[in-house]
C-alpha cells in the first residue's frame, strides 16, 4: 500500500466538449479506516458516458468526482470487510476509497472469469444490455436488432448477448470502418456501417432492407429517427442514452413521423439500470457459463495507470474505444 493517495475532482463546468482543464487531481495521505469501515486500494475504474451529462450539474465542484470501481481491501476495522477481499463500490475517480460495508458489493468467485469482466460485460455495462434486451425490449427469438453506437461497451455487449438469446439479424452502427469491421468480423453483427458515411436513415434501409423489430439507443437524435421509422409493427424502442447530445446542447431535436408510434403501435421505453439491481445474479447465472466456454467475450479497451483517468474518459467521449474502456492500477504502482 503506498503512502500517498490521488483523487480526481471537477474544477469547472463545461461548455460544450470537456478538457484535461476542467479536472485537477488532489493529494493527501491515504486515509485509515474508522470504526465499522475499510480502506479500498482501487484496481480499476470505469469512465461512463453519463459521466458527462453529470459534469453538467450534478458532480460537485472541487470534490472527488464518483464512479463504478474494483479495489483490494487493504486495512479494516469491520468484520465484514476483511483485508484482501475484492469488492466493487461507487467512490471512483480517487486511489483509495473508505468505505462501510453498505456501500460496497463483495464479488462472486468465478474462476478463470477476469477481473476487469465485473466491471465491463458482468458489471453495470453487461447489465445494462441484459436488461435493455430481457425486459425492456422483451426480446422474442428471431427479432432483428438495431444497435446504436454499436461498438461501445454497452453496444458490443447487447450485440453479443442478443445473438445468444437467439436474435435474427444483428444491425450496428459506428464511427469508424475500423469499428464496423470488430462488429461484424468479432461481435456477431450481420451488418454494420459507418454513420458518418451518409444519412443514417438510408444506411439503415441498406442494411436492413426488410425492417427491424426492436431498437437499442445509445445515441439519440439522427439515429432515433430513422429507426423509428425502419420498426415494424409492434416494434420496440429501448432508450439507454443520448451520447450524440450531450456535448451539443443545441442539437436540433429528432425528427420522425410521430404517426408512426401509433400505427405501428410502437413502443418506447428507457431506463436507469440502478433500478434493475436485483437482476445482477440473474446476469451472472446467464453470462459467466458463456464467458467460461468462450462463446461470450469481453470487449474492452484497457488504460494503464489512474494519472491516465482523464484520458480515458476524454478518448470515450471522442468514440476512442472499442467495447467498455477501463482504466487499470499500474503494475508498479
Amino acid at each position: 500500500m503506498t503512502d500517498t493517495a490521488l483523487t480526481v475532482q471537477q474544477t469547472v463546468r463545461p461548455t460544450g466538449f470537456p478538457t484535461a482543464g476542467h479536472f485537477r487531481f488532489v493529494e493527501s495521505p491515504v486515509p485509515r479506516p474508522a470504526p465499522g469501515t475499510a480502506v479500498v486500494e482501487n484496481l480499476y475504474w470505469s469512465v461512463d458516458p453519463y459521466h458527462r451529462e453529470m459534469m453538467d450539474a450534478d458532480f460537485a465542484l472541487n470534490a472527488p468526482l464518483e464512479g463504478r470501481t474494483l479495489g483490494r481491501v487493504v486495512a479494516s476495522r469491520e468484520p465484514a470487510l476483511p483485508e484482501g477481499e475484492i469488492v466493487l463500490h461507487r467512490q471512483g475517480w480517487r486511489t483509495h476509497a473508505v468505505v462501510g460495508p453498505e456501500e460496497v458489493r463483495r464479488l462472486p468467485h468465478h474462476d478463470g472469469v477476469p477481473l476487469s469482466a465485473y466491471l465491463s460485460v458482468l458489471g453495470g455495462t453487461g447489465l445494462t444490455a441484459y436488461v435493455g434486451l430481457t425486459r425492456i425490449a422483451r426480446l422474442r427469438e428471431g427479432d432483428d436488432v438495431f444497435v446504436s453506437a454499436a461498438a461501445g461497451g454497452v453496444g458490443t455487449a447487447t450485440g453479443r448477448f442478443a445473438r445468444l438469446l437467439g436474435a435474427g439479424r444483428l444491425i450496428g452502427s459506428a464511427g469508424t470502418p475500423e469499428k464496423v469491421r470488430h462488429l461484424t468480423e468479432q461481435v456477431g453483427y450481420d451488418e454494420a456501417f459507418d454513420y458518418h458515411t451518409g444519412p443514417v436513415a438510408d444506411l439503415l434501409a441498406r442494411s436492413a432492407p426488410d425492417g427491424i423489430d426492436v431498437f437499442v439507443d445509445n445515441v439519440g437524435g439522427e439515429h432515433l429517427g430513422a429507426a423509428i421509422g425502419a420498426l415494424r409493427r409492434r416494434g420496440r424502442v429501448v432508450r439507454i442514452g443520448t451520447v450524440g447530445q450531450y456535448n451539443t446542447p443545441d442539437a436540433p431535436p429528432v425528427v420522425f413521423d410521430h404517426a408512426d408510434v401509433v400505427e405501428k403501435s410502437l413502443r418506447i421505453e428507457g431506463f436507469l439500470v440502478r433500478d434493475h439491481r436485483d437482476l445482477q445474479e440473474e446476469l451472472y447465472a446467464f453470462a459467466v457459463p458463456h464467458l467460461l466456454s468462450g462463446a461470450l467475450v469481453a470487449d474492452e479497451t484497457v488504460v494503464d495507470g489512474f494519472e491516465r483517468i482523464v484520458d480515458a474518459f476524454l478518448l470515450m467521449l471522442r468514440g476512442g474505444n472499442t467495447g467498455k474502456i477501463l482504466v487499470r492500477r499500474s503494475p508498479a504502482s
